[in-house]
């Protein structure tokens, strides 16, 4: 199924279901005609978008809601905040092109502070799927959920079959306890591939998909903290306010001392192609496979 098919199966299920978008239509392109009383296109409005989804979902409704992540996320955030928020409205929020998906995008354009303004507002709840296949597993749950919630759109190719969605649980692979990579979205895959450089190298590894970033698996995370000699959190996304600071956050508060390596940006990334801006950045299986070796051997 597509994401459009299981958006389809919801609102023939149950009427309430609405999708909305600020013009962005790439998910769902020939889904429109199909639900015309259940389809609204604003235009390029994400704060007048989130206003109406709050007044839809205060009569009943459950908004499903699509912009570009950077203006979803930051445009429309005293919408979101204010309208969403504090009444605790099940509102989805769906970022497209978030962290390197937008590559050849400029600053203005890339989503790389998006987990740390959407984890700040209380009620809100954060899905950042590892690929296409964990997408669609964790969808339905998603929308499903009382609360609201912000996804990170990613339609890229999985290198793994994923199981359904809890939320605040994570994905583990391999029970290593040399190396843990804790990774979230995109730079799963690049994460995968550094597992299996590692361990041809005789590292004993664990590789941790955080698919929630909140609500955060603690348990594994301390698991890791306490039986791996180094833990590394990746991510497309600003060191500050992310899955860093979220395990820094985590491991202070129940005094876990841990080595803690982060991978991560400190400022914009140099717009290209996709494969030249992981190259720029440093963030290609083999630049991070290096840099792990630089600091575990």
């Amino acid at each position: 199924m597509t994401y459009a098919d299981i958006v389809l199966e919801l609102i023939n299920e149950e009427d309430r279901y609405m999708i909305m978008t600020s013009e962005n239509r790439a998910a769902f392109r020939a889904l429109p005609p199909l639900i015309p009383q259940n389809f609204i296109d604003t235009g390029i409005t994400e704060q007048t978008m989130i206003g109406m989804a709050a007044g839809l979902a205060l009569r009943g409704r459950v908004p499903v809601v699509h912009a570009l992540a950077t203006f979803l996320t930051m445009r429309a955030f005293e919408f979101i905040r204010t309208d969403v928020g504090i009444a605790n409205l099940p509102v989805k929020l769906v970022g497209a092109v978030p962290g390197f998906l937008s590559d050849g995008n400029g600053p203005t354009h890339q989503a790389i502070e998006d987990v740390s303004i959407m984890r700040g507002i209380p009620p809100m709840n954060v899905f950042c799927p590892a690929d296409e296949n964990d997408m669609l597993k964790g969808l339905k749950t998603m929308i499903t959920y009382p609360s609201p919630f912000y996804m990170r759109y990613n339609p890229t190719k999985a290198f793994v079959e994923h199981s359904p969605l809890e939320i605040g649980k994570a994905e583990t692979f391999g029970d290593g306890t040399d190396i843990a990579i804790l990774v979230y979205g995109f730079l799963f895959g690049e994460a995968f591939k550094t597992k299996q450089m590692l361990e041809e190298q005789g590292k004993s590894v664990r590789l941790i998909n955080i698919r929630t970033p909140k609500p955060i698996d603690e348990e594994a995370v301390i698991k890791a903290a306490t039986e791996c000699k180094l833990v590394v959190t990746l991510e497309d996304h600003l060191i500050t306010g992310g899955l860093y600071t979220i395990v820094s956050e985590l491991l202070l508060s129940k005094r876990i001392s841990a080595n803690v390596v982060p991978i991560a940006l400190k400022t914009w990334f140099r717009p290209g192609l996709l494969n030249e801006v992981l190259e720029y950045e440093g963030f290609t299986a083999e630049q991070i496979y290096s840099r792990i070796l630089g600091v575990s051997s």
